[in-house]
């Protein structure tokens, strides 16, 4: 590889800070920022806005039963709901400002909220 030779330590250490940039900027910039509270619905209409830097557990009360919800400090998940197919339990741990999980049947939906809002190919 003949170009090797033309680089100099200078362009070295130039091409390492841009690498490095670049990977301590992907976290920040795919994000789009920290998540800082769950909104709990239940027929469309909110039922609670809580810290996500809080330890809770809540029972929603739906059409088919009752939707257990847990929060932990930066995440939030669905931990059981009496809907039949289970799609928003299998949604697992929500982290990211945008994610929600929404239980159709039951009528309730957990959604994780940051300071700036994320858009999607859908909501533009």
């Amino acid at each position: 590889m003949p170009w090797l030779a033309l680089i100099r330590p200078g362009d070295w250490l130039t091409l390492l800070a841009g690498i490095g940039l670049v990977g301590i900027s992907i976290p920040v910039f795919w994000q789009g920022g920290l998540a800082d509270r769950a909104i709990i619905r239940q027929e469309g209409q909110i039922f609670a806005e809580i810290d996500l830097r809080s330890r809770k557990q809540l029972e929603v009360p739906g059409p088919l039963g009752t939707t257990l919800i847990a929060i932990e400090p930066g995440r939030a998940r669905v931990v059981s709901d009496p809907g039949p197919r289970q799609y928003c339990v299998r949604q697992g741990w929500l982290m990211r400002p945008g994610e929600i999980a929404i239980c159709a049947p039951n009528r309730v939906s957990l959604q994780i909220s940051g300071r700036t809002r994320i858009y999607d190919s859908i909501s533009y």
